[in-house]
């Protein structure tokens, strides 16, 4: 099969490209780039000298159906939506990386995002990419709106416990903490090595553009309103995100009986490893890998859960989970070209 990227040049593309690469299924990839058309990728990333050779192209719509049989969109917000739509209506499945697709209502996506989205129609074609939780559905569609880094982290690590009633719907509290590569390849202050050199700081609060997708998504498969509090924060580290997770216990029980519901509902999910008790995940235990560990705890004085998560935002958090979704949408194996190791140290 012979797939595109289009947004080449970010984080996101370089890592669908690593592992597209060695992918058995996978004869050739196409790179798009708007602003960088005409250039020779390994201008960008020098290191794929002799791995990638050849110049990016512009986008056109007719030559992407006429050439490719998918499409990984990995560009900004308010990209792919002007696109998407007509290529699906070719026959070429499209996996969206950015957020366009994944909000139902258009008015919501613009008072989050700031910026429009695809109409309601074309929005209401497209799957939700939790790989793990969506498989039925992402098998039978052509337009996968493949998950923000952080509500993939967190989906995973709360839908267990509150479809199974372990814990209150209200009062959950999420504390993120992701690396710098989470903002993008683009200069920014935010990020400037004298600015995020031994500093932390919280980002968007209260206004993150993942809440309402998180939210979307806990109440679709509880059939409850379920708000959150969620606070992100970025760190002086390349890559990785953690989650850690408090919420209130519905009745008594304990740690071992709630670390064996989740062994059950996740069994077969190569990809999700849930911790022995007392064993808590870091970041570098997924490093590179499509993994997402999950570690539990109960703080018995106060009756809460507490959840950490830990996923490579650019692996799990992004281009693993659209390969993953690539593989579950062509009814190919799921761990299809994703069985790294994680990198460690």
């Amino acid at each position: 099969m012979k797939v595109a990227i289009v947004g080449g040049t970010g984080y996101g593309a370089v890592e669908l490209i690593r592992f597209l690469e060695r992918h058995p299924n996978i004869k050739e990839i196409k790179i798009v780039s708007h602003s960088q058309a005409g250039k020779a990728f390994e201008e960008a990333y020098p290191h794929m000298t002799q791995i990638v050779s050849q110049h990016m192209s512009a986008l056109s719509i007719e030559e992407l159906a006429n050439e490719v049989e998918g499409v990984f969109f990995a560009t900004p917000s308010s990209v792919s939506y002007k696109y998407v739509p007509a290529l699906v209506d070719k026959g070429v499945f499209c996996i969206d990386l950015s957020g366009d697709f994944r909000l139902a209502d258009p008015e919501q996506y613009e008072q989050w995002y700031g910026t429009k989205t695809a109409a309601k129609v074309d929005l209401a074609k497209a799957v939700y990419g939790l790989s793990e939780l969506y498989h039925q559905q992402i098998k039978a569609t052509k337009l996968v709106a493949n998950p923000g880094c952080y509500p993939t982290a967190t989906l995973l690590a709360l839908l267990p416990a509150l479809e199974h009633k372990v814990i209150k719907e209200t009062g959950i509290i999420i504390d993120g903490k992701t690396g710098v590569s989470g903002a993008g390849r683009s200069m920014s202050l935010a990020v400037h090595f004298s600015e995020m050199n031994e500093n932390t700081r919280a980002y968007n609060v209260c206004q993150h553009k993942h809440i309402p997708e998180i939210e979307r998504y806990l109440s679709d498969r509880t059939n409850k309103e379920i708000q959150i509090n969620f606070t992100p924060h970025i760190i002086p580290m390349t890559r990785g995100l953690m989650a850690t997770i408090y919420a209130d216990l519905q009745e008594l029980i304990t740690a071992e009986e709630i670390e064996q519901l989740y062994r059950d509902y996740y069994q077969g999910h190569t990809f999700v490893r849930i911790r022995p008790i007392g064993q808590l995940p870091a970041t570098k235990e997924v490093y590179g890998s499509n993994y997402c560990d999950i570690g539990l705890q109960v703080d018995r004085r106060t009756n809460k859960l507490i959840i950490v998560s830990v996923i490579d935002n650019l692996v799990k958090g992004a281009a693993g989970q659209a390969i993953q979704n690539m593989n579950i949408l062509n009814g190919w194996d799921e761990q299809l070209g994703l069985n790294d190791v994680p990198i460690y140290p």
